[in-house]
């Protein structure tokens, strides 16, 4: 549990003014959100019967030809200079 003076010595590290009423809306909040992250930390725990997760790679592998698809999509811009979009010029 987090007390008034804590909530202040918080506001006055970072150099802000609260008033007398607000240090109890603040100290409220606090220990609430405080009581959220300790319940989420039990769950979380570590367990046995809980999945292992891990991150799933693969390698990078070339799964068509270069340029396969290069005609077909400059054939729809509306716009193209060899095997380029063209579009308009925006700096100078």
């Amino acid at each position: 549990m987090i007390t008034k003076e804590e909530i202040k010595n918080l506001a006055q590290l970072a150099r802000i003014e609260i008033k007398e009423d607000e240090a109890e809306s603040l100290r409220k909040e606090i220990d609430s959100i405080l009581d959220y992250v300790s319940k989420i930390n039990e769950i979380s725990g570590d367990s046995e019967d809980k999945p292992v997760l891990k991150n799933v790679m693969r390698d990078d592998e070339i799964t068509h030809k270069s340029g396969e698809f290069t005609e077909d999509l400059l054939s729809n811009a509306p716009g193209r200079e060899g095997n380029y979009l063209k579009v308009k010029k925006i700096l100078e």
